[in-house]
């Protein structure tokens, strides 16, 4: 597959939508007269500059192998009209109803319609199947979420995510991008209009910090029979979004589902650094079956194919990874089953032990946690070794392991518990330690004690009282190697992943109601795994490089015992050859706590974008520039966010604008 495979590319169209909006797309259509079932791909992120570098590298790829693909800018986005509200919103639901109804209606069009997308683009791919829209007869969805409260960027097991705040600054950069002139004669007006009214979406996401209607609305884990189109669920171990594809294989009742986990972080599987894989294939099999209807295997596919790790020297770069592929026929697999390990102190033991732990952390535990969704930055994202947080964490070791462990699923924790202060949190990590002491993480999750289980209802604790809680780990697939221990790492911090409770509290843990119970796996006879196969070739990017990306990261303890990473990321620049714009941004990012005070938890958040194309007689020289800037922190009582903007144009100042927030920390 390359490049030179003649196929039809419509740089810019308008889709109408019922109320006259019209959104922007980019179309590439196949070889000869149709019609074709079309592959539709709905986001914010641009088509025009901000994808285009990874458009180009599967829907030409897709339009070759007979699919009219439509790659179209969500509301307010890129060039495309009106005002973005909010992810996922009502809106934007409703307009891909009627993007879905126009691609159908066209005469190149079958009328059958799959989606395809990561991470925006593969949430509202389900969301969409769970409206079931008449078009929609397929999904492939890539670090996707389920359940919006559980696994997404805001809120972990009740507990804040520092991402919410940064996941919004980055937002607020993206979506204050201007709009091309060469496409919107308007752009100007509309550009300083949508920097105006972008919500706040750090705020409005904080002021919901239990799972109510807002986050249940675009969770399609409330119906799991809604889903009536095939979904086939993809996604890596470093990436953050491991949780979804085995619970749709689970839990779908109404068409098929089947899980692909590799060991790739937050990018398609084509252009992961981390062993990169053959997506088309995986893609190509999917909708040949359900759009085209020919017989192409997904059907036969186990339901679950999962990269099974092995200790790997732990390291923040996306290196290559140890282990073996291995799949499931059915899943939940019967092959899999829990084995409880009670705790005792410093272990494991064979039956419940009386006694008490403590737990209580510095603030700075999770400096080896690396960044929270790798594959965002350029590199540098990963968990390094575990040791350093580990020896600020209460560990519970298993003796070495004189044979083979496999670990399957998710990992429970359950605890017996009191604390000293109305607001805490307990984070949970599970770990291979090898022989030279070397810690790797391999799974973790954080949990809010203030929460029930629903996490619909937060209460402040009761000093003293005892309470219970057992919350399960985030999936993970290891294979533990002879020689090596099974660490369980609880603390109360994990900086700056968890945005830590307001005071320093100490959980007194009541042994005999603790336990970790595993999802261990035995296989007799491993069936065959149907791994994906190397990337293939693929085409790329038409675009001259002025500046190749490049980043760095640093951790330091200020005079004040504050410690710090910083890291600056910049994405290069560019020159699209299709149409001539340059573009280029880096952020710069700041997190600082105290070890002693939880409360002095800070973020800050700085993006630049320079976009600039030349006259060509008839038109000037264009440019424009945005910087934005973000923060976050909080006391006992409250959080306050800012964000703040300069606009310019050439080098005038075109707007300057802030924004603040107070928001009660209530339960968190």
């Amino acid at each position: 597959m390359t490049a030179q495979t003649p196929i039809t590319v419509t740089e810019h169209l308008w889709i109408p939508l019922p109320d006259g909006r019209r959104l922007s797309a980019r179309m590439w259509m196949p070889a000869g007269e149709g019609p074709f079932p079309a592959i539709l791909e709905y986001l914010p992120y641009r088509k025009r500059d901000g994808t285009a570098p990874r458009d180009a590298t599967t829907h030409p790829a897709f339009a070759a192998h007979g699919y009219a693909c439509v790659r179209v800018d969500i509301t307010g986005s890129g060039d495309s009209e009106g005002r973005f509200d909010d992810e996922y919103s009502e809106q934007e639901l409703s307009d891909g109803e009627a993007v879905l109804d126009w691609i159908a209606a066209q005469g190149w069009s079958t009328g059958k319609v799959g989606m395809i997308g990561i991470s925006w683009g593969g949430f509202n791919g389900l969301q969409m199947a769970y409206r079931r829209p008449e078009a929609l007869k397929a999904v492939v969805s890539v670090a996707s979420t389920v359940d919006r409260y559980a696994d997404d960027i805001h809120f972990m097991g009740g507990c804040l995510l520092s991402d919410n705040k940064n996941w919004a600054s980055q937002m607020f950069a993206y979506m204050t991008r201007p709009l091309d002139p060469k496409l919107r004669p308007d752009w100007r007006a509309e550009w300083l209009g949508r920097i105006n009214d972008l919500p706040f979406m750090a705020a409005d996401w904080l002021r919901h910090p239990t799972r109510d209607a807002f986050w249940k609305h675009g969770s399609v884990c409330e119906d799991w029979a809604a889903i009536q189109a095939p979904v086939l669920a993809i996604t890596g171990w470093a990436d953050a979004y491991v949780n979804a594809p085995p619970a749709l294989a689970a839990k779908m009742t109404g068409a098929p589902a089947k899980a692909l986990m590799g060991p790739w972080e937050h990018r398609y599987a084509h252009i992961s650094q981390i062993e990169a894989a053959d997506f088309h294939g995986e893609v190509l099999r999917w909708f040949d079956q359900y759009l085209k209807g020919e017989e192409a295997g997904a059907e036969a596919l186990p339901d679950y194919r999962v990269f099974m790790q092995e200790f790997t020297e732990p390291s923040p770069k996306n290196l290559p990874q140890n282990g073996r592929w291995v799949a499931e026929a059915k899943w939940p697999s019967p092959q899999v089953s829990d084995v409880v390990w009670p705790l005792a102190e410093g272990g494991f033991a064979p039956a419940p032990q009386g006694g008490t732990a403590s737990v209580k952390s510095p603030a700075t535990v999770g400096q080896a946690g690396g960044y929270f969704c790798p594959g965002i930055r350029i590199d540098n994202e990963r968990p390094g070794d575990q040791t350093v947080d580990d020896q600020a964490s209460t560990c519970f070791d298993s003796t070495p392991l004189l044979a083979p462990m496999e670990i399957l699923g998710r990992p429970r924790v359950r605890l017996a518990f009191s604390v000293d202060k109305p607001v805490a949190q307990v984070v949970a990590r599970l770990c291979d330690v090898a022989p030279s002491g070397q810690s790797q993480r391999i799974t973790y999750r954080p949990r809010n004690l203030c929460h029930d289980d629903s996490h619909e209802v937060a209460t402040k604790l009761e000093p003293g009282q005892r309470y219970e809680v057992e919350f399960e780990l985030n999936e993970c697939a290891h294979r533990l190697l002879a020689g090596h221990q099974l660490r369980l790492a609880l603390s109360t911090s994990y900086w700056p992943i968890v945005w830590p409770a307001p005071e320093a509290a100490e959980i007194t843990l009541h042994l005999e109601g603790c336990a970790l119970i595993l999802p261990e796996r035995r296989v007799e006879v491993e069936i065959d795994a149907m791994a994906p196969s190397a990337a293939r070739d693929y085409p790329r990017y038409k675009a001259e490089i002025l500046e190749a990306p490049w980043g760095e990261a640093e951790t330091r303890v200020e005079a004040d015992g504050t410690h710090v990473l910083e890291s600056f990321d910049s994405y290069g620049a560019a020159q699209d050859l299709t149409h001539g714009q340059r573009v280029s941004s880096n952020v710069r990012m700041r997190y600082g706590i105290h070890p002693d005070d939880p409360a002095t938890a800070r973020f800050d958040c700085s993006w630049v974008f320079n976009f600039a194309r030349d006259g060509d007689g008839e038109e000037d020289d264009w440019a424009v520039r945005i910087e934005t800037d973000s923060w976050m922190a909080g006391d006992r009582e409250t959080f306050t966010l800012w964000r703040g903007i300069k606009a310019y144009e050439g080098d005038e100042v075109v707007l300057t604008r802030e924004w603040s927030e107070v928001v009660p920390r209530g339960c968190l």
